[in-house]
């Protein structure tokens, strides 16, 4: 199960696709165990959040209100 702030983190990393460091890295980590967010290199030493398939089915269920 998420946590409020956990969920809030996904929707944010969905929304802007923000680099790692203007995130909290807790929920960030909690959410790549979770495999609902992966992490990918886009300029050398730069990495950035993406959702994977897994957290885009969690989002759209939260958008359904389930």
């Amino acid at each position: 199960m998420l946590t409020p702030h956990e969920v809030a983190t996904l929707m944010l990393i969905d929304d802007a696709a923000p680099n790692i460091k203007d995130l909290d890295r807790a929920a960030v980590h909690a959410l790549i165990e979770q495999e609902l967010v992966e992490l990918g290199e886009f300029h050398p030493g730069h990495w950035r959040p993406s959702i994977t398939t897994r957290g885009s089915s969690i989002l759209s269920a939260i958008a359904r209100g389930r």
